[in-house]
């Protein structure tokens, strides 16, 4: 009793220690004399937002800005949904030729997550030019990490046994992949698909910050303008566009389930 006692008062220091190291190295410069000012127009932009910004005829406009950005979402998932099916088969262990074969796959895979979304889309704008094109590529690259390691966990989940009676049978790997592997994993694919663009929808709003089109283009430049009013709008867009698509994904992810 008195080690397990030790034990959990020994973890306790542990994170008192982490939580002052973290305090302890954050610069903190202290609160601006507008802060009250700055964050009560915020709010007065939230409650009273610009709604003939909603829509423009003859420039950009929120639904344009919000179209832009579902564009983006869906370009990147398309993407990513297409090109990590490769490397998930490459990745999961028991479709691999070797551990070795397959913990190369994982390696790449984990390569690739490391990089955010925002960090690629700034290398993207330099290579092919600011706009949504470089938010698509720079969301599409960034989710075949995470879409190809939980396709791989899907494949190494599946009933082995459709397998080997196909192989048993002697059917090619083609009529193996048809019959056997693509019924089991395609309905967990697809779910973790659409979970992923819930991912890109929010990571797109973002991108427009930097240059890389979507609603945060004109985000970015209402908040620089300080006008709040049209910051209220695009946030509530934004927060509209956001749940809605979540309720939608989680109904079509509950029925594949």
């Amino acid at each position: 009793m008195n080690r397990k006692r030790w034990v959990r008062w020994l973890i306790f220091a542990v994170i008192v220690l982490i939580y002052v190291w973290t305090f302890w190295g954050l610069p903190l410069s202290g609160i601006k004399e507008t802060a009250g000012q700055i964050t009560r127009s915020i709010f007065r932009g939230l409650f009273h937002p610009d709604w003939g910004y909603v829509y423009l005829p003859d420039g950009e406009d929120l639904l344009r800005g919000l179209l832009d950005t579902l564009a983006i979402a869906v370009l990147g998932t398309f993407i990513s949904a297409i090109l990590c099916v490769p490397f998930a088969f490459w990745a999961s262990a028991n479709r691999g030729k070797s551990r070795v074969h397959s913990g190369t796959g994982k390696v790449i895979l984990s390569v690739v997550r490391t990089f955010p979304e925002i960090i690629l889309a700034l290398l993207f704008i330099k290579a092919v030019g600011p706009g949504s094109f470089a938010g698509a590529l720079a969301l599409g690259l960034h989710s075949i990490g995470m879409l190809g390691k939980l396709f791989a966990e899907e494949i190494e989940n599946m009933d082995a046994g459709p397998t080997e009676a196909l192989i048993a049978t002697g059917a090619s790997r083609m009529q193996i992949l048809w019959f056997a592997i693509l019924p089991q994993v395609l309905p967990g694919f697809l779910s973790y698909t659409l979970y992923r663009f819930e991912l890109n929808v929010r990571s797109a709003t973002i991108l427009g910050i930097i240059g890389a089109g979507g609603i945060g283009t004109p985000l970015i430049f209402a908040l620089n303008t300080r006008h709040w009013d049209r910051v209220g709008i695009i946030l509530l867009g934004i927060i509209v566009t956001v749940t809605l698509i979540d309720l939608a994904s989680g109904y079509f992810r509950r029925k594949l389930a």
